[in-house]
C-alpha cells in the first residue's frame, strides 16, 4: 500500500490531537478550580486502602513469573489533576514480550490475508503514517485484586486507524469483520493464561469504536512489553482485546469462530457462557466504574478532616453523578465529580469529604446515580475498598 493512502487525513487527525491536548490542559485547570476548602488544609498523610487483606504486591515491579504470567501493577494513588496520564514506566503490564519478538522490531511487517490478494504492510509504513490518537484508558479484564486494582492505566497513543489499513482489502464486502492476531509464546506452560492471542472485530464495532494500530505511547515508540512494534487499541474495551505484537490481519467470515483469547476471557467480559462464534460474542466493553484511590488525612483550621479521592471511567458517555457509602447500612451520599468527564475512554477524578462515625474499619463502595446506566461490576461491589480509621 502506498504511504499516501495511509496518511490521508493525517492533517485533520493532527488538528484533532491539538484540540485533545488543549482539552487536557483545560481539565487540569478545571480540576484546580474544583478543589474544596479541605484540600487547602495541611496534608498529614494517606490512610492505606486495601481489599480484605494488606497489600502484598509491589508497584512497578514484574511479579508472577515470565511471559504470560508477568504482571506489573500501577499505583493508582498517584493519579491527580496534573497526573492524569500514567508515566510510561508505570503503565501496567499483563504478559511480557515473547522471546521471538525481541530483535525483529526493525523488520516487522503485517500480513494482510483473506482479501483480493495477500499483501504485507511494513512497520516503516505504519510508523510513517502514525499520528496522535488521543489518550485512552486500558484496563485488564482480570483487574480483580482489591488490594490495588492496579491493572488500570491511561496513556496517550499514536498509530493508524485499523479501518484505514483495512482499505487494502477494498472494504468490508461480504466479510463479517477483521481477525487481528499477534505473536505469542505457545511453547510456554503458563499458570495464568492460555497461549494464542487474537480477536475478531466486526465492521460495526470498527466503525463505532474506531480501533487503531498503535506504534507509540506517551510520545515515545511503543515499549516492547506493551506490544512493540505494533499493537491493537480498542477504546472503551477491556485490554484482552488490545492484541499485542500484531503480525496478521485477516478478513473474518460471518461464521468465524470465537478465538482462544475470546473464549478464555468470556467470563471476565460478562459473556453469557462461552460463545462458539465471534458474531455471538458481546463486545467486551467497560461499563461505568469507579473506585477510591486514596484517603487523605488533613488538618483544616486545627480540625482533622478526611478527603476521599477516586476515579470514574468507562461506559458510553461521561458520568458526573456518583453515590458513595462507607458501610452497607449507610445511606448513599452524592459524590463530587469535578471536572465533568470529557470522555468515557479515559478517567476522571472525584472527591468526597468524609467524617467517619468513629475509629474502625470501613468499606467504601460507589454506584452510579442514574439507575439506567449499566454498571455490572459496580453492582457486584467489585471495586469496593477498605480503610481503617484510627483517629477522628
Amino acid at each position: 500500500m502506498r504511504r499516501r493512502r495511509f496518511v490521508r487525513g493525517a492533517v485533520a487527525a493532527t488538528v484533532a490531537w491539538t484540540l485533545d491536548r488543549s482539552a487536557m490542559a483545560r481539565v487540569v485547570a478545571q480540576a484546580a478550580a474544583c478543589a474544596e476548602p479541605v484540600a487547602e488544609g495541611e496534608l498529614l498523610g494517606l490512610v492505606p486502602l486495601t481489599g480484605d487483606r494488606p497489600r502484598s504486591t509491589p508497584f512497578g515491579e514484574a511479579v508472577g513469573g515470565p511471559g504470560l504470567d508477568t504482571r506489573v501493577f500501577t499505583d493508582l494513588s498517584q493519579v491527580g489533576p496534573e497526573r492524569l496520564i500514567t508515566p510510561t514506566a508505570e503503565v501496567f503490564v499483563r504478559t511480557a514480550s515473547p522471546p521471538q519478538v525481541s530483535g525483529r522490531t526493525g523488520t516487522w511487517s503485517l500480513a494482510l490475508e483473506g482479501g483480493r490478494a495477500p499483501a504485507r504492510v511494513s512497520i516503516d509504513e505504519l510508523r510513517a503514517a502514525s499520528r496522535p490518537m488521543a489518550s485512552h484508558l486500558i484496563e485488564c479484564a482480570g483487574n480483580n485484586n482489591p488490594d490495588n486494582f492496579g491493572l488500570l492505566s491511561v496513556a496517550e497513543w499514536s498509530g493508524v486507524p485499523l479501518e484505514e489499513v483495512a482499505q487494502r482489502w477494498g472494504g468490508p464486502g461480504t466479510s463479517y469483520g477483521v481477525l487481528v492476531s499477534g505473536v505469542d509464546d505457545e511453547s510456554q506452560q503458563a499458570r495464568t493464561s492460555q497461549a494464542g492471542a487474537s480477536w475478531v472485530l466486526s465492521w460495526t464495532d470498527i466503525a463505532a469504536r474506531r480501533p487503531f494500530l498503535a506504534t507509540g505511547m506517551n510520545d515515545v515508540p511503543l515499549p516492547l512489553d506493551h506490544g512493540a512494534p505494533v499493537r491493537l487499541v480498542v477504546p472503551g474495551w477491556y485490554g484482552c482485546s488490545w492484541i499485542k505484537w500484531v503480525d496478521e490481519l485477516r478478513l473474518a467470515t460471518p461464521d468465524a469462530a470465537a478465538t482462544t483469547q475470546m473464549r478464555e476471557f468470556a467470563g471476565r467480559t460478562h459473556q453469557d457462557g462461552v460463545p462458539e462464534l465471534a458474531r455471538d460474542y458481546e463486545a467486551p466493553a467497560i461499563d461505568v466504574a469507579a473506585t477510591p484511590i486514596r484517603v487523605e488525612r488533613r488538618r483544616v483550621n486545627g480540625v482533622l478532616a478526611y478527603r476521599v479521592v477516586g476515579i470514574v471511567w468507562g461506559g458510553t458517555k461521561p458520568v458526573s453523578d456518583l453515590l458513595i457509602r462507607f458501610d452497607s447500612r449507610d445511606a448513599w451520599k452524592p459524590v463530587r465529580v469535578c471536572p465533568t468527564p470529557a470522555s468515557p475512554t479515559t478517567w476522571s477524578l472525584w472527591t468526597h469529604v468524609w467524617t467517619p462515625a468513629g475509629p474502625g474499619s470501613y468499606s467504601i463502595s460507589l454506584k452510579c446515580a442514574d439507575p439506567l446506566v449499566r454498571t455490572r461490576r459496580l453492582d457486584m461491589y467489585f471495586y469496593t475498598r477498605r480503610v481503617r480509621i484510627d483517629e477522628i
